[in-house]
């Protein structure tokens, strides 16, 4: 019987199905890993599937794939899910940080208390009581895009640019008088004290 099994992508193929593994009802490990799935991916039941790695895919929606994985890999104790919209790191947009990266996991151990390591990370003691008290509030909700909503056209966007420099044809020089020269005597903290205030 198979306990580990990898699927490659299948990159010419429109429709991604994974029906086929059902009949590996004892399946422990199984690797994902670059095969274009998204967030319509639907896995049979795997009652002794302990590891899976999912990373490099198209998966964006965290909170449907965690509920799925719950109802499906009951034993799951190892999940990787690095280079996903999902899993929100600075590899993927250089818009997240580390707190966004801290939020993401506590509230993955919330949805699936018994992993022992995220994304090749081991789960923390901390990570695992911190998960129980405010995984539930970790998840991170975006606004939904509004038909109301102003859309910015690139030509109305701000520019301190005078008018007649933002064409990219105009190369004439811009000068500008400055009203206040500062020499450098004083702190630029303490330009607006004037001496019998101190």
């Amino acid at each position: 019987m198979e306990k580990y099994l990898s699927l490659s992508g299948n990159h010419s193929s429109n429709k991604r199905s994974l029906e086929g593994l059902s009949a590996f009802g004892s399946l422990e490990e199984l690797i994902l890993d670059n095969n274009l799935l998204g967030d319509d991916l639907v896995l049979p039941g795997l009652p002794r599937l302990h590891t899976l790695t999912l990373n490099k895919n198209q998966i964006t929606d965290l909170e449907y794939l965690l509920d799925h994985l719950a109802e499906v890999t009951p034993a799951l104790e190892y999940l990787s899910l690095l280079g996903n919209v999902a899993c929100p790191n600075e590899l993927v947009s250089l818009e997240k940080d580390e707190e966004d990266y801290k939020r993401y996991r506590c509230f993955v151990l919330h949805k699936l208390p018994n992993l022992k390591f995220l994304d090749a990370r081991k789960v923390t003691k901390q990570e695992r009581e911190e998960a129980l008290v405010r995984g539930a509030f970790m998840k991170v909700v975006k606004p939904k895009a509004s038909s109301d909503s102003v859309v910015v056209s690139p030509k109305s966007r701000y520019t301190p640019l005078p008018s007649a420099s933002r064409e990219l044809t105009s190369h004439r020089g811009v000068l500008g008088k400055c009203r206040y020269i500062y020499y450098g005597k004083n702190s630029e903290g303490n330009r607006f004290i004037r001496d019998d205030q101190l």
